[in-house]
C-alpha cells in the first residue's frame, strides 16, 4: 500500500548561528508529530553573504545532527579533536550524545544546497559517548532506478530484486537517508517498513509525494503503508530527500541545542556548561 502524506510543513526564511540564512522547515513544534525527527533546517543561496558568518563553536547534549551538503562545503571543529571538511554530495554525521561542543564554517561557493537533520537520541543513549564521522562522496552509491537516480546518504536500500545496497550506519537510531532526482514526468516507488517513520522533504523543485503536491522546500510525514511514491510534477527534475527511521514516543525536553527528556535533565545540561564540567568524555579541548 503506497503511504499517504500528512503534517505538511512549508519552510520559512530565518537566521542562526552568527547569522546564517536559512530555510526552518522542522523544530520543536512539529517534534512529536515527526518523532525522532526534530529539526531539519535548508540551506540555498547563491550569496556568499547569507552563510559565511557560519555557526561558531556552540554545545549539543542528546541528539544526533547530520548534514548533507548537495553543493557547496561545511567544515567542522569539535572537542573530540575532529577537524573535517565535506564538499559536494557528501555527509557529516555527529553524535553529540553526553555532550560535545563544535563549530561549523561555511566557505564562499558558486552555490550552497544542503541540509541539516537533528535525529533524536533514545533515553536510554541520552549519554552515549559522542562520535564524529564523515561519509566522503567515493563511498557513497548511485543507484539507477527507472525514471530516477536515489543516492544512498546512509543505511541501506533493497531493490524490488532483493539487491541489497549497503550504506554507513550509525550506532544508534537506524536511519535509511535517500535522495531521489526523479526526471521530469516520472515517479517512483520506494519500499519501507511498514512500523518506520518515514519524512519526505522537496529540496529542489515541486514534487507529488504520497498523493499531495509539495512546493519546494516542504516536508511532508508518510504514514499507513509499505511504499512511497514520488513524481515530478515540474518542468524539471525533482530532488526530494527521504528519510526512515523508527519513533521513540518518549517525552520531549527541548532547550536550543540540547535535548532531553524531562524539565530537570535540560535544567542540568545548563548548570554543568555554567559550571565547566558539560564535557563528560575524555576527549581532546578546541
Amino acid at each position: 500500500m503506497i503511504r499517504h502524506a500528512t503534517n505538511v510543513v512549508r519552510g520559512y526564511r530565518t537566521q542562526d548561528g552568527a547569522g546564517v540564512s536559512l530555510v526552518r522547515v522542522l523544530g520543536d513544534q512539529t517534534a512529536r508529530d515527526f518523532d525522532p525527527f526534530l529539526m531539519l533546517d535548508s540551506f540555498d543561496s547563491t550569496n556568499p553573504d547569507d552563510y559565511t558568518a557560519g555557526f561558531p563553536l556552540h554545545p549539543h547534549r542528546g541528539i544526533e545532527t547530520v548534514s548533507y551538503v548537495r553543493e557547496g562545503a561545511m567544515h567542522h571543529r569539535d572537542t573530540m579533536g575532529f577537524e573535517d571538511t565535506v564538499t559536494s554530495g557528501e555527509v557529516q554525521w555527529m553524535c553529540a550524545g553526553s555532550g560535545v561542543e563544535h563549530e561549523e564554517t561555511i566557505p564562499a561557493a558558486r552555490r550552497l544546497l544542503g541540509v541539516q537533520l537533528w535525529l533524536n537520541l533514545p533515553a536510554a543513549e541520552k549519554m552515549a559517548h559522542p562520535t564524529y564521522h564523515a561519509v566522503k562522496r567515493d563511498t557513497l552509491e548511485s543507484i539507477a532506478l527507472d525514471g530516477a537516480v536515489l543516492r544512498l546518504l546512509a543505511g541501506r536500500f533493497v531493490e524490488g530484486n532483493g539487491k541489497v545496497h549497503q550504506g554507513f550506519v550509525g550506532d544508534h537510531l537506524p536511519l535509511d537517508y535517500y535522495e531521489l532526482t526523479v526526471e521530469p514526468g516520472r515517479s517512483v516507488e520506494i519500499p519501507v517498513g511498514e512500523d518506520r517513520s518515514i519524512l519526505a522533504f522537496t529540496l529542489e523543485g515541486p514534487a507529488l509525494v504520497g498523493g499531495l503536491a509539495l512546493g519546494e522546500k516542504t516536508a511532508a510525514k508518510l504514514v499507513d503503508g509499505d511504499r512511497v511514491s514520488i513524481a515530478a510534477n515540474g518542468e524539471g527534475p525533482s530532488v526530494v530527500l527521504l528519510m526512515s527511521s523508527v519513533a521513540l514516543r518518549e517525552p520531549i525536553a527541548w532547550g536550543g541545542p540540547i535535548v532531553m527528556n524531562s524539565t530537570e535533565e535540560l535544567r542540568q545540561a545548563f548548570r554543568e556548561l555554567d559550571e565547566g564540567t558539560f564535557i563528560k568524555e575524555d576527549i581532546r579541548d578546541l
